[in-house]
């Protein structure tokens, strides 16, 4: 079944492209949820004024993003951890605890938008990545230092 896409579906497509799944899957996940469409004459005319507008919304955050990206990039979190002797962390250092210092910081992410390769538990200097858009990466510089 052909369908337009209202809304950017991970491994599938982004709004505004025609795209062929199961009819199962159109009818019980994708149309009842508002993120796709029949592929219709008239709604493949009316999906146009959509894109065009949704063009503009990505391109207005993408600027936000990058502009955030650049106050991210100057900024060095501090985190404090228990820690043993031998700076192993009491715990790890989660995305959790970064979002909660970057809201100290009057920065309000996602703690969805900040990977972590490999957890941390041991005191040092981390660049943690922060995906803030589709098309913009920060790179966050964390200190884990001890209590």
């Amino acid at each position: 079944m052909k369908v337009i896409l209202k809304a950017d579906v991970e491994r599938l497509g982004k709004v505004g492209e025609v795209v062929t799944v199961a009819p199962g899957y159109a009818r019980n996940y994708l149309m009842p949820r508002r993120m796709a469409l029949e592929a219709t004459e008239q709604n493949l005319a009316g999906i146009e004024i959509e894109k065009k507008r949704y063009a503009k919304i990505q391109a207005r955050a993408a600027g936000e993003a990058r502009a955030l990206a650049e106050r991210l990039a100057a900024l060095s979190l501090t985190i404090r951890q228990s820690a043993g002797e031998s700076d192993r962390l009491f715990g790890t250092v989660t995305t959790m605890d970064i979002a909660a210092a970057l809201e100290k910081e009057g920065i309000a992410v996602d703690r969805r938008q900040i990977t972590i390769e490999e957890p941390i538990k041991t005191l040092g200097i981390y660049t943690v990545p922060v995906k803030l858009h589709a098309e913009v990466t920060a790179s966050l510089k964390v200190w884990v230092v001890k209590e």
